[in-house]
């Protein structure tokens, strides 16, 4: 047993170096090769994060931008389309007022020819009266007439031939 323990006692004295070795090698690593990249990789990642809060602050305000622009673009069409009513019922409004007028001037075209047309008449048929009694007396007198004394020619008739 004491021989075995002699062996480990000398595996372990043969080992320092070994360990010694190691140790330097793992406190150089850590200290030239892991720190360096730990902290690249620490920037790296905080670089990540904050350029994906910052493109979900953009996204979240062109978001916001986006509803801002379809709210005003739907006001501006409701007053665009308020503007366009406004303008034609004041295009019917004047369009009914031009068919009153018109239907004024022709009603009042249409009383004033009445008036000159029956006007008319009565001037014509006050011409016609002395015209039309003469005639009248003429026909009744052919008409009761003897029938062989032979009818007297119209004066209407000799009036037109000559």
């Amino acid at each position: 047993m004491g021989q075995i323990f002699g062996q480990v006692g000398q595996a372990f004295v043969q080992a320092i170096p070994t360990v010694i070795f190691l140790a330097a090698l793992v406190f150089i690593l850590k200290r030239i090769f892991f720190r360096p990249l730990s902290d690249v990789l620490k920037k790296r990642e905080e670089q990540t994060k904050g350029a994906l809060v910052q493109a979900r602050d953009r996204a979240a305000l062109a978001g916001k931008k986006a509803e801002d622009y379809e709210a005003a673009w739907q006001k501006v069409r409701q007053e665009v389309y308020g503007l366009r009513e406004a303008d034609r019922r004041a295009a019917l409004a004047a369009r009914e007022e031009v068919i009153r007028q018109a239907r004024e001037r022709g009603e009042t075209l249409v009383r004033d020819a009445r008036t000159s047309l029956a006007a008319q008449g009565e001037a014509t048929r006050r011409e016609l009266a002395p015209a039309t009694q003469g005639l009248a007396d003429e026909i009744v007198g052919s008409i009761l007439a003897p029938p062989g004394a032979g009818s007297a020619p119209l004066s209407g008739a000799r009036e037109g031939a000559s």
